[in-house]
């Protein structure tokens, strides 16, 4: 028996990238059910569905997953509505969890919330000196203010709110639309392309000389999950690998991988995003337990090899409909 055991589970964005491997990590628990709402029926932005969600569902644990979300050049372009949806959807589902009575809120965040210049490693005690890196301020300020709103829900009404810091994610069925991508679905998605057009080159944003941390998607909902079960805090926690690449070492190694052997020119006009970004994750290894598991190379591999099989299947939907 676990604090999840039997317990009626909703997960917003559970049919999402990171939503269906959470979903599966929750099931090891043995929980009573696990409720997934569609945007179609609730729309979380509306403070009504939000609130007949709850009276139909009647969950005692709740996981937020579901978000807006992109890379920098969506963020950019977005600023508005990245800051006010994300903002309203996790104010208006929080306040009613506390309301009917929930037992336990699992918030997820972002490394996009750390400031700018913040040391590296990142400490979750870090998180309010100074101001986000501002391309992804809006978005990063969004998912701070619900950490806020759950530290002051606790304080006042005794609500058992938790927050996650997550860093940016990687794995089979991420969004590979260079519109909305993050930086390796994006990465991955020109070197193919470049590969397949026989391109002499490949022009990527920036300098290269940035650095991040990424995690693999099944590594990040076992670290959701085990929260959910085990973390019953007001501090928040990071979730990453807390492992650190350049994105030059990072564009190098996606192009060996899918076997791109072009020049990489650095559009230098474009933004690096902030300088660095790595997690100190020894407060979820201490809390629940968690380190990252996959390594980096493999689960690029399988990405890859998911994206290369996607591909291979448009083709021959095309080719049939002729």
């Amino acid at each position: 028996m676990t604090f999840l055991t039997g317990k009626r589970i909703l997960v917003t964005g559970g049919a999402g990238f990171l939503g269906q491997p959470v979903c599966q990590e929750l099931q090891k628990y043995r929980p009573g059910a696990i409720f997934v709402p569609r945007s179609a029926d609730y729309d979380l932005r509306d403070a009504a569905a939000v609130r007949r969600l709850f009276q139909m569902q009647r969950p005692e644990v709740v996981v937020h997953l579901a978000a807006v979300v992109g890379g920098i050049g969506a963020n950019r372009k977005n600023p508005g509505r990245f800051f006010y949806e994300n903002a309203i959807m996790g104010l208006q589902l929080m306040e009613e969890a506390r309301r009917a009575g929930v037992d336990k809120f699992v918030g997820v965040g972002t490394i996009c919330s750390y400031p700018k210049h913040t040391p590296v490693p990142f400490r979750e005690e870090d998180l309010w000196n100074g101001y986000p890196e501002e391309t992804n301020a809006p978005y990063g300020l969004a998912k701070k203010m619900l950490l806020v709103q759950a530290q002051a829900y606790r304080q006042q009404f005794g609500f058992n709110a938790i927050t996650l810091l997550l860093v940016n994610l990687y794995g089979p069925r991420d969004n590979f639309d260079l519109e909305a991508s993050h930086v390796i679905p994006a990465l991955i998605r020109k070197a193919i392309e470049a590969r397949r057009a026989r391109q002499d080159y490949m022009t990527v944003w920036g300098t290269g000389a940035a650095s991040r941390e990424f995690l693999f998607v099944r590594d990040a909902a076992a670290a959701i999950a085990g929260a959910a079960d085990l973390y019953n805090e007001a501090a928040p926690v990071n979730i990453g690998s807390g492992r650190e690449i350049s994105i030059r070492d990072l564009v190098t190694l996606i192009c060996e991988l899918v076997g791109f052997k072009g020049e990489i020119r650095w559009d230098r006009s474009q933004p690096d995003g902030q300088p660095r970004r790595c997690l100190d994750t020894t407060r979820a290894q201490r809390a629940f337990g968690f380190h990252a598991r996959t390594d980096f190379r493999e689960g690029l591999t399988e990405t890859i090899a998911w994206y290369e099989k996607e591909l291979a299947v448009q083709l021959d939907l095309v080719m049939s409909n002729g």
